[in-house]
Protein backbone atom coordinates (compact mmCIF):
# COMPACT_ATOMS: atom_id res chain seq x y z
CA UNK A 1 0.00 0.00 0.00
CA UNK A 2 0.95 3.38 -1.06
CA UNK A 3 1.78 5.85 1.90
CA UNK A 4 3.41 9.18 2.35
CA UNK A 5 6.78 8.46 2.54
CA UNK A 6 6.57 6.10 -0.53
CA UNK A 7 3.94 7.25 -3.08
CA UNK A 8 2.81 5.19 -5.99
CA UNK A 9 4.49 7.70 -8.46
CA UNK A 10 8.08 7.06 -7.08
CA UNK A 11 8.47 3.65 -8.05
CA UNK A 12 8.05 3.75 -11.92
CA UNK A 13 10.55 6.70 -11.20
CA UNK A 14 12.84 4.60 -9.65
CA UNK A 15 12.58 1.54 -11.97
CA UNK A 16 13.57 4.34 -14.67
CA UNK A 17 16.25 5.84 -12.72
CA UNK A 18 17.47 1.76 -12.28
CA UNK A 19 17.49 1.40 -15.87
CA UNK A 20 18.65 5.25 -16.92
CA UNK A 21 21.88 4.23 -15.13
CA UNK A 22 22.36 0.99 -16.34
CA UNK A 23 22.12 2.27 -20.03
CA UNK A 24 24.06 5.62 -19.22
CA UNK A 25 26.98 2.78 -17.79
CA UNK A 26 26.38 0.51 -20.70
CA UNK A 27 27.40 3.27 -23.36
CA UNK A 28 30.08 4.66 -21.37
CA UNK A 29 31.59 1.55 -21.65
CA UNK A 30 30.53 0.96 -25.08
CA UNK A 31 32.12 4.36 -26.07
CA UNK A 32 35.73 3.40 -24.09
CA UNK A 33 35.50 0.17 -26.29
CA UNK A 34 35.57 2.34 -29.65
CA UNK A 35 31.62 2.51 -30.38
CA UNK A 36 31.24 6.35 -29.00
CA UNK A 37 28.30 6.92 -31.10
CA UNK A 38 25.83 3.97 -30.29
CA UNK A 39 22.92 5.75 -28.38
CA UNK A 40 20.58 3.78 -26.29
CA UNK A 41 17.65 3.95 -28.98
CA UNK A 42 20.63 1.78 -31.63
CA UNK A 43 20.86 -0.89 -29.36
CA UNK A 44 16.79 -1.44 -29.95
CA UNK A 45 17.09 -1.17 -33.30
CA UNK A 46 20.44 -3.69 -33.77
CA UNK A 47 18.52 -6.46 -31.98
CA UNK A 48 15.58 -5.58 -34.12
CA UNK A 49 17.58 -6.41 -37.10
CA UNK A 50 18.66 -9.47 -35.71
CA UNK A 51 21.64 -11.72 -37.36
CA UNK A 52 18.48 -12.58 -40.62
CA UNK A 53 18.23 -8.89 -41.33
CA UNK A 54 14.97 -7.38 -42.45
CA UNK A 55 13.33 -5.04 -44.60
CA UNK A 56 12.59 -1.83 -43.65
CA UNK A 57 8.90 -2.24 -43.38
CA UNK A 58 9.34 -5.23 -40.91
CA UNK A 59 11.75 -2.78 -38.56
CA UNK A 60 8.92 -0.19 -38.38
CA UNK A 61 6.67 -2.88 -37.08
CA UNK A 62 8.83 -4.04 -34.58
CA UNK A 63 10.10 -1.38 -33.36
CA UNK A 64 6.81 0.36 -33.03
CA UNK A 65 7.60 3.33 -35.68
CA UNK A 66 6.54 4.34 -38.95
CA UNK A 67 8.84 2.88 -41.85
CA UNK A 68 9.99 6.31 -42.56
CA UNK A 69 11.18 6.59 -38.68
CA UNK A 70 13.08 3.31 -38.88
CA UNK A 71 14.18 4.12 -42.52
CA UNK A 72 16.18 7.28 -40.60
CA UNK A 73 17.63 4.99 -37.64
CA UNK A 74 18.73 2.96 -40.55
CA UNK A 75 20.11 5.78 -42.84
CA UNK A 76 21.66 7.13 -39.48
CA UNK A 77 23.43 3.53 -38.33
CA UNK A 78 24.76 2.63 -41.72
CA UNK A 79 26.87 5.80 -41.71
CA UNK A 80 28.25 4.70 -38.44
CA UNK A 81 29.06 1.09 -39.93
CA UNK A 82 26.80 -0.77 -37.69
CA UNK A 83 24.06 -2.05 -40.65
CA UNK A 84 24.06 -2.65 -44.73
CA UNK A 85 21.55 -2.31 -46.96
CA UNK A 86 21.32 -5.58 -49.72
CA UNK A 87 19.63 -6.84 -51.84
CA UNK A 88 17.27 -10.24 -50.76
CA UNK A 89 18.74 -13.52 -52.17
CA UNK A 90 14.90 -14.52 -52.04
CA UNK A 91 13.22 -11.86 -53.67
CA UNK A 92 15.46 -9.34 -55.48
CA UNK A 93 12.63 -6.11 -55.80
CA UNK A 94 13.32 -6.20 -51.49
CA UNK A 95 16.20 -4.49 -49.98
CA UNK A 96 17.30 -6.07 -46.79
CA UNK A 97 18.62 -4.11 -43.46
CA UNK A 98 21.79 -6.30 -42.14
CA UNK A 99 24.22 -5.98 -39.31
CA UNK A 100 27.92 -5.56 -40.02
CA UNK A 101 30.59 -6.80 -38.31
CA UNK A 102 30.72 -3.50 -36.63
CA UNK A 103 26.73 -3.94 -35.86
CA UNK A 104 27.88 -7.60 -33.98
CA UNK A 105 30.44 -6.36 -32.42
CA UNK A 106 28.34 -3.50 -30.73
CA UNK A 107 25.78 -6.33 -29.94
CA UNK A 108 28.36 -8.66 -28.41
CA UNK A 109 30.10 -6.24 -26.00
CA UNK A 110 26.72 -5.10 -25.13
CA UNK A 111 25.96 -8.74 -24.03
CA UNK A 112 29.82 -8.60 -21.92
CA UNK A 113 29.13 -5.33 -20.35
CA UNK A 114 25.66 -5.67 -19.06
CA UNK A 115 27.41 -9.11 -17.72
CA UNK A 116 29.15 -7.14 -15.60
CA UNK A 117 26.55 -4.17 -14.79
CA UNK A 118 24.82 -7.00 -13.36
CA UNK A 119 27.55 -8.10 -11.79
CA UNK A 120 28.52 -4.58 -10.21
CA UNK A 121 24.44 -4.31 -8.90
CA UNK A 122 25.08 -7.84 -7.16
CA UNK A 123 27.90 -6.55 -5.52
CA UNK A 124 26.50 -3.21 -4.27
CA UNK A 125 23.13 -5.52 -3.20
CA UNK A 126 24.11 -8.87 -2.89
CA UNK A 127 23.45 -11.93 -5.43
CA UNK A 128 20.10 -12.69 -3.74
CA UNK A 129 18.67 -9.61 -3.59
CA UNK A 130 19.65 -9.01 -7.12
CA UNK A 131 17.66 -12.31 -7.86
CA UNK A 132 15.03 -11.46 -6.17
CA UNK A 133 14.71 -8.44 -7.71
CA UNK A 134 14.73 -10.08 -11.02
CA UNK A 135 12.39 -12.90 -9.83
CA UNK A 136 10.01 -10.25 -8.41
CA UNK A 137 9.65 -8.18 -11.58
CA UNK A 138 9.46 -11.26 -13.31
CA UNK A 139 6.53 -11.70 -11.65
CA UNK A 140 4.51 -8.38 -12.04
CA UNK A 141 5.81 -7.69 -15.58
CA UNK A 142 4.02 -8.61 -18.88
CA UNK A 143 4.92 -12.40 -20.12
CA UNK A 144 6.53 -10.93 -23.15
CA UNK A 145 8.64 -8.05 -21.13
CA UNK A 146 11.39 -8.24 -24.08
CA UNK A 147 10.07 -5.99 -26.58
CA UNK A 148 11.77 -3.88 -29.24
CA UNK A 149 8.62 -1.49 -29.84
CA UNK A 150 9.87 0.71 -26.86
CA UNK A 151 10.90 3.25 -29.50
CA UNK A 152 7.70 3.59 -30.80
CA UNK A 153 6.02 3.20 -27.28
CA UNK A 154 8.07 6.41 -26.09
CA UNK A 155 6.50 8.35 -29.05
CA UNK A 156 10.09 8.26 -30.67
Amino acid sequence: MATPDRPGFVLPLLLLAGFRTLIDDLHAELARQGHPDLRPVHGFVLQAVGVAGTTASELGQRLGVSKQAAGKTVDRLVTLGYLERADDPADARRKLVRLTDRGLDGLRRSAVIFDQLRDRWAAALGTDRVAALEDDLRTVALPNFFRLDVPGWFGA
